[in-house]
């Protein structure tokens, strides 16, 4: 994660911040193209977007579950003009290419193989891509600017609101260990109710439930209907385990709010602010106010 400042430049081809967008970080070789599916076709109009690259596929919907396929080619948007005709979940492309002509095949198979096990990694979306690809073998000086490649593609995915690359444990870590001043990811916090306990922590897009918290077993009917049908999702996948009074939580759980956290915990409808507290019994709203005042 960079510790320094980085300026990003986004073009609005149209002057629509929803169409197709073109955008550079400042001294990098590097581009982006982001198209959604409706207007693909300008794509082609773009020499950028025919050059060896990788790319993303995402559908972009209402629900929880985020689904993307991450490719290459030689000739990005000749590939893509099969996935347009192929592949139907997809309805917005964003794709890499370089300024220069320094991008080979070897580069661009070693980025999407990088792309695909971080992404993996940070299990923020669900891919549809039904093989691993294979890295292919670089210089260590190719290698290390295919590095750096990656991380400047993770900041523009990051700034277009796709944190596919980011691993969400990853920035609670850092928090730990670098620990912002009078920010809200610098605490830990614990919710006990109904004989569960469970854990958890605020993070830049959510809140972070923790891995070994407890959920409450059953759902009374006050309980929001989006926790419910997240609660069957997460016990249908494997990350709820049953141990007869209580679930078990075997892998950290983002969740859009604190109150939807202490709802799936409570198993009905609570305000998060007023739940989650710290070892020293401080709440949450108490210190979002502290912090506030301090502005």
């Amino acid at each position: 994660m960079s510790k320094f400042g980085r300026s990003i430049r986004i073009f609005l081809a149209d002057g629509s911040p929803t169409g197709l967008r073109h955008v550079e970080i400042a001294n990098w070789s590097g581009q982006a193209l982001a198209c959604p599916r409706s207007r693909f076709s300008e794509l082609g109009k773009w020499e950028e977007s025919k050059r060896p690259g990788v790319y993303f596929l995402f559908e972009n919907s209402a629900g929880d579950n985020n689904v993307a396929y991450i490719g290459e080619s030689e000739d990005v948007f000749k590939r893509l003009a099969d996935h347009d005709r192929k592949k139907e979940f997809w309805n917005e492309v964003i794709i890499f290419t370089s300024k220069d002509e320094n991008l080979t095949k070897g580069h661009i198979k070693y980025l999407e193989a990088r792309l695909v096990e971080i992404s993996k990694s940070a299990d923020r979306y669900e891919l549809e891509n039904s093989n691993t690809p294979t890295k292919s073998s670089l210089p260590r000086a190719d290698a290390a600017a295919m590095e750096e490649f990656v991380d400047n593609i993770r900041i523009v995915l990051g700034s277009l609101s796709h944190r596919i690359l980011e691993s969400v444990s990853s920035v609670v870590t850092q928090a730990i260990v670098e620990p912002k001043e009078d920010s809200l990811i610098n605490y830990e916090f614990s919710f006990k109710v109904n004989k569960v306990t469970a854990q958890g922590r605020v993070t830049d897009d959510g809140f972070l439930l923790l891995q070994g918290s407890q959920i409450a077993h059953k759902s009374s009917p006050s309980m929001p209907g989006k926790n419910l049908l997240i609660k069957e999702q997460m016990i249908s996948d494997g990350l709820l385990e049953d141990k007869g009074t209580f679930y078990l939580l075997v892998k950290d759980k983002l969740m859009s709010s604190s109150s939807y956290a202490a709802a799936l915990v409570a198993g009905n409808s609570r305000s998060g602010p007023q739940s989650w507290k710290t070892p020293e019994g401080e709440y949450l709203k108490v210190i979002e106010e502290r912090l506030v005042s301090k502005t």
